[in-house]
């Protein structure tokens, strides 16, 4: 798939694989951003900041056209929707922020976060 919109010409047209990490990238960022918004009272996104950031210099796409154009919702709206919906989901099952607050999802997150942002740095 080729993502150039309008002002973009210049963007590559990104492999499968390439759409593979950023597609993970973002679920990974957006994970974060859930668990510190719901059980550390910090919605600022930073993660998906940062990660848009990046990409936005790198790849020339921005995470919202990541999941408007790569997700398989084609609307970030839904995108973001689900990625919520399931997040609560695994989080209900573990017993809510009380019940993984000592496990090891916290830092099972930042590791996945950082092994993806790692990734991206990494992509031509």
């Amino acid at each position: 798939m080729t993502i150039a919109g309008a002002g973009e010409a210049h963007a590559r047209p990104l492999d499968e694989q390439t759409q593979a990490i950023l597609v993970e990238a973002v679920e990974a960022a957006y994970a974060l951003d859930l668990y510190h918004a719901r059980c550390r009272s910090d919605g600022s996104n930073r993660r998906t900041e940062n990660l848009n950031k990046l990409i936005a210099s790198r790849q020339r796409i921005t995470v919202l056209r990541v999941q408007d154009d790569l997700f398989p919702e084609r609307n970030y709206r839904r995108v973001q929707e689900r990625l919520q919906r399931e997040f609560m989901e695994m989080l209900s099952e573990r017993g809510g922020c009380a019940g993984v607050k000592d496990s090891e999802l916290p830092a099972q997150l930042r590791a996945r976060y950082d092994e993806m942002m790692r990734t991206v740095e990494a992509l031509p």
